[in-house]
This record gives C-alpha cells, structure tokens and sequence, in this order.
C-alpha cells in the first residue's frame, strides 16, 4: 500500500485528491496537513511513501518543508512531489535541487496523477523531459557560468556521459539505445553516478548536470 501525506493550504484540492487517492486499490491518504511545517512534522512521525507538497502555502512553505525533509536521513525513503499552479514557477528549480523527487501542474489529468505517486513509491524521480529539461534550462540561463566543481571526479568517462544525458531527460532505456548497452548496465551507471555524488534520485542528477556543465544550455554554446 502506497501511503501519501497531502500538503496544500486549499481544504477543496486535498478534498479532491483524498478522494481520487482512496478511491485505488494500492494507494492510501494517511494525512492532510495545510503548511509546510506541519507537513515535516507529520512526514517525520508518519514517514509516508509519498508527500504531495504544494509550493506555495503561508508560514513554512513547500520549498522550505522540502528542504527540511530532504535533509532529515531519517526521511530518505520519503518522496516529495512539488504541486504547482504553473510548469515554470520560480521555486521549483531550488526544490528539486533541495530534494524533491519531482513536480505536478495541479491541472494535470487525474491518471497522471495517480500514475505519478505510484512513479515516485517505487523510487524514480518524476521527470518530465521536456517540462523538466525547460524548467532547469530556463534557470541555467539565468546564472553565470557553470560552477567549476570536482565533484564529478568521482564519475569514471562513461558515468559523466550517462548523467549527461539523464540530465537531457532520457529513460534508462533511451540511453541505453544511444550507448548501445543493455538497459540494466545503463541503470547500474546511473544508479552508480546518483551514489558516487550522494544525490536521492534522478531529479538531483538533473540538476547537478546543469549545475556542472554536463549538460550546456544553448546560450552557452
């Protein structure tokens, strides 16, 4: 059973996703909570699958509820998905880079959604590719130069080169298809890259790949 805390300040959205949640077979609401605090607070008593985080709410806000979870070692089989009004909201890029596993539009269709908390249970990141790849590239535009880092000395050639290309949004199996390898050695080098540079999931591996240069934005040529 897939257990989901909800986040939202708007008593008539939990309302409408408790009731699409209880309604599957495999996936349960075991709260309802109206800001960001209370939903650490109740994550870290509860320590649900999955956390269906609005962004913006008053007092502690999503981003900083993200931040708190993310950053609790307790909290690491907790997975938040960031809820927004808009596929380009200023906060989601710092979400994803603070722990988020992914982000929803709130208007996305219904069997998305529950496709998506069922994504995320199992330890994948909610990724998009083209939302994604426009979100993070709209933010990399924004910033200077890629931070010259030695964290990706760690990564062996072909491990820089795989999270290049999840940082481009592909699958597992879409990289294994450009690489010519085997969909399970093309997971082994991502699972190994998201250890080696201590990152939860796909997501982070997005962003450290922007972050780093792996993958450049075109107005960097």
């Amino acid at each position: 059973m897939i257990r989901v805390l909800l986040a939202d300040d708007q008593a008539l959205v939990r309302a409408g996703f408790r009731s699409l949640l209880n309604a599957e077979d495999d996936i349960t609401v075991i709260g309802e909570v109206s800001d960001g605090a209370e939903a650490v607070a109740v994550a870290r008593a509860e320590k649900p699958d999955v956390v269906l985080m609005d962004i913006r709410m008053p007092g502690t806000d999503g981003l900083e509820a993200t931040r708190q979870i993310g950053a609790d070692a307790e909290l690491a089989d907790v997975h938040v998905v960031i809820l927004t009004t808009f596929d380009l909201d200023e906060y989601v890029f710092e979400a994803l880079r603070v722990g988020a596993s992914g982000f929803l539009v709130k208007d996305t269709e219904p069997v998305e959604l529950l496709q998506a908390v069922r994504v995320v249970a199992r330890g994948d990141a909610l990724l998009s590719p083209g939302v994604t790849r426009r979100l993070v590239a709209e933010f990399a535009t924004r910033s200077r130069q890629p931070h010259a880092s030695k964290e990706l000395d760690v990564l062996t050639d072909r491990e820089k080169e795989i999270v290049a290309l999840v940082g481009e949004g592909l699958s597992n199996d879409e990289i294994a298809e450009r690489l010519v390898l085997s969909p399970a050695t093309a997971k082994t080098h991502v699972s190994r890259a998201m250890i080696k540079l201590g990152v939860r999931d796909r997501a982070q591996l997005v962003v450290v790949a922007y972050q780093t240069g792996l993958v450049r934005p075109g107005w960097l040529g």
